[in-house]
């Protein structure tokens, strides 16, 4: 046999086999949950939609069918020639605050199938095109697993591979981002590296404590163990002012204690933050129930 054709055989079945084994290391980290024809994605601190429609691939389809995205036909200029689909491709970028940017990436897809699919990816200082490219061809071929996807219905979170379960007052406000009224809220990410937890983290801190409308009270590096991992949480405790905290203090609290942790998690690497108002059930541990469920102070 020809020696060119035994290597070119090889190196197809090599690329197959780490392409594979790339998506399933991503199936390990994603998350999704499914509502009223949109599916929406957490990994890697980003998150993503996507929605596909039985409509034809047009300028007009694309802004008029997904009016939630406020596209306008004048942005529907540019194109991402690597994708493999034909599409549309828009990308905006906003500071806020110095140094922050809060970056979303619109994709407008034709799928194999002939059907019109949009895609958001949203994230803080971040912008992989290669990883939003790779996501596109796995939605537009239906490869994204039905095991990613939690129920609407909330009773119990997949964290990081473990289940909690969490009864029926608990609501989802996004993916990965349950609260659990007077039990405290947390959201968390997972992640292919420790370093990207940690920037998560650290972007998050900054988002947060520098929008207007209140003020930082205290600031400071605490002993925890998260889901049974020794490592540090940055405490914060936040007052808000003005007409909101005057809102807050009628339902009870105007002050907010954040923890922020980054921390390795059964083999993959987590951003989590977890909060919970003065007002709400502290335990002696120090912590409301939801929190408890992954933390404890040291």
């Amino acid at each position: 046999m020809n020696t060119k054709i035994i290597f070119f055989t090889v190196a197809v079945f090599l690329t197959g086999s780490i392409y594979g084994q790339e998506n399933d290391n991503l199936f390990s980290r994603l998350q999704g949950i499914s509502n009223r024809g949109i599916d929406w994605f957490n990994v890697d601190g980003i998150e993503i939609t996507s929605q596909k429609l039985d409509v034809e691939f047009s300028v007009k389809n694309c802004t008029k069918k997904f009016p939630q995205l406020k596209i306008k036909e004048k942005e529907l200029t540019t194109s991402d020639s690597l994708l493999g689909f034909r599409n549309y491709y828009v990308y905006k970028s906003q500071e806020e605050p110095q140094n922050i940017f809060q970056n979303e990436t619109y994709y407008f897809v034709e799928s194999p199938e002939k059907k019109l699919v949009a895609f958001t990816f949203a994230s803080i200082n971040k912008n992989d095109k290669e990883f939003e490219r790779n996501f596109i061809k796995l939605v537009c071929n239906n490869s994204i697993p039905d095991s990613i996807f939690n129920s609407t219905e909330i009773d119990s979170i997949n964290f990081v591979g473990r289940k909690i379960p969490l009864g029926s007052s608990c609501r989802w406000m996004g993916v990965n981002n349950v609260q659990c009224p007077y039990y405290g809220q947390m959201n968390w990410s997972v992640h292919k590296s420790l370093e990207d937890a940690a920037a998560t983290v650290n972007n998050q801190f900054v988002s947060v404590t520098s929008r207007k409308g209140g003020k930082v009270i205290s600031d400071t590096i605490v002993n925890v163990i998260f889901e049974g991992v020794e490592t540090t949480a940055r405490k914060v405790v936040y007052n808000f002012t003005g007409a909101r905290s005057l809102l807050l203090k009628m339902e009870g609290s105007n002050k907010l204690t954040i923890y922020l942790v980054s921390a390795p998690v059964r083999d993959n690497f987590v951003s989590c933050v977890m909060s919970f108002w003065e007002s709400d059930q502290i335990n002696p541990s120090g912590l409301p129930p939801l929190l408890e469920q992954v933390m404890k102070l040291k």
